[in-house]
């Protein structure tokens, strides 16, 4: 079983014993230090919390302790219910209130839950924020209100109708046009709350048809929730056989998108974002930020639009920081995480796919030949797993020093430019690993420049 406290949050399994899974003491334990943290940033004032869950098995368990711990504090909350992750963020805002917390493991399977923590304006806390929560959780340093002053619920289940409402106030999504197209759709929400959020989104963009596929929010995820190709087999066959003129998937809590072509392929997770940015960059011109782990692809459109593109630090919160810095227009990560700030700072898949069918429409040739206009990029995702006495800063040190005749960017591990190929080198957070990611243009190029990073680490290792 697994526990896993991070600055943006704590995640884990379900079951098991306090600190080794997540389990009842533990939620109760971080939401009590979350609550007591949010209270001393807004001291002599009634803190106003908003709660939202995807549909995972677990989650209407996690959520009864999130409730109970928050009254417990005397915070106020309103609760959700089954929403979105991008949901919750614009439901923050709007509600006056002083942060919010979603009940999500994301992409993670079934067995895993867990809490994500929002700020004031609905962004996910930083770090600094993050390592003072855990701090309190560390030292128990949190004291509940008495029976006079204990914090009341109210239910807003109606916020995914407002996130879409908002949606389709954007001056850059075209009901008309995509009504105008008479799309054909197929829907794969993985039994979680999408299947409630896109079918309702495509309604209201007037999309001609839907077909559901996993949409039924019971938690039961019939395949693995990540949006990757090879658990995609079944809507890839769905969208040939319905001859629909696309796919669309998204994870557990609705802020990763993917698409699938009319032939069945996929469009690529890394070109979501790239995609929507043209879109976006056609119509608003300013700059874009992915992470240093995302394709080149969004760099070659951002600069054939004469805009300037700029890579951040892995981590959502850190493309956040960054696009804020440079004001981007539009931003987000490789996993098809798409950040509108138009909107709000956070991934959002409702908003991508709107932007996505306005393209489309107005594109007027099929996905796969949208596709098509863009760079056709590879990327390789690789590890080396480390024993205790590896020295990761000294080998990553070693391996700048050897390729210092090339563009090296230190802001998250190593990445090393050679023209249009690149690789990435980073320290895992939770696993005793070097990640080693490439890209080029063929994928037989991207393996071999992984395998010569590998060789050089292990030479490295060696001659130590």
């Amino acid at each position: 079983m697994t526990l896993i406290k991070s600055i943006s949050g704590i995640r884990g399994t379900i079951g098991e014993t306090p600190g080794e899974g997540l389990t009842p003491v533990d939620v109760v334990k971080f939401t009590a230090a979350y609550g007591s943290w949010i209270q001393a940033q807004f001291p002599n004032q009634k803190v106003k919390l908003v709660l939202g869950r995807d549909a995972r098995i677990s989650g209407e368990m996690v959520e009864h302790l999130v409730l109970g711990t928050l009254q417990g504090l005397g915070i106020d909350v309103v609760n959700l219910g089954l929403s979105t992750t991008p949901t919750v963020e614009v439901a923050v805002p709007m509600e006056n209130a002083q942060g919010g917390i979603i009940l999500t493991a994301s992409h993670n399977p079934k067995q895993w839950n867990a809490l994500k923590l929002l700020n004031a304006k609905g962004e996910f806390i930083s770090a600094n924020d993050g390592a003072e929560v855990l701090s309190i959780a560390d030292q128990d340093a949190f004291s509940f209100a008495k029976v006079d002053h204990l914090g009341d619920v109210s239910e807003d289940p109606d916020y995914i109708q407002k996130h879409i409402d908002a949606v389709l106030k954007l001056p850059l999504v075209d009901v008309k046009a995509i009504k105008d197209a008479k799309f054909k759709i197929v829907v794969d929400a993985v039994n979680s709350t999408g299947g409630i959020a896109i079918p309702m989104l495509l309604e209201a963009l007037g999309v001609h048809e839907v077909v559901e596929l996993f949409c039924e929010p019971n938690g039961h995820f019939p395949h693995n929730p990540e949006p990757l190709p090879e658990n995609l087999v079944e809507i890839s066959r769905m969208v040939k056989k319905s001859k629909a003129h696309l796919g669309i998937v998204v994870d557990p809590d609705v802020d990763r998108l993917a698409f699938v072509c009319e032939d069945g392929e996929m469009f690529g997770e890394e070109y979501t974002l790239v995609a929507v940015a043209d879109y976006v960059l056609s119509n608003t011109p300013g700059n874009t930020v992915s992470n240093l782990s995302s394709t080149r692809a969004l760099r070659d459109v951002t600069e054939n639009h004469g805009q300037e593109y700029t890579a951040s630090a892995v981590g959502e919160v850190n493309v956040v920081t960054q696009m804020k810095a440079v004001n981007a227009v539009i931003g987000g990560e490789g996993n098809g995480g798409i950040i509108y700030p138009e909107l709000h700072y956070g991934r959002d898949a409702l908003v991508g796919v709107a932007l996505f069918l306005t393209q489309l429409a107005k594109y007027g040739g099929s996905v796969s030949a949208l596709r098509a206009e863009y760079p056709n990029y590879h990327i390789s995702k690789n590890k080396i797993e480390l024993t205790p006495e590896i020295d990761v800063d000294y080998i990553l040190a070693e391996i700048q020093k050897h390729y210092h005749n090339y563009p090296i960017n230190t802001v998250d591990g190593v990445k090393i430019e050679f023209d249009k190929e690149w690789v990435h080198l980073r320290k895992s957070n939770t696993e005793p690993i070097i990640r080693i990611y490439t890209e080029s243009e063929s994928h037989t190029t991207a393996n071999s420049l992984a395998q010569k990073i590998i060789s050089d680490i292990k030479e490295i290792i060696k001659s130590k």
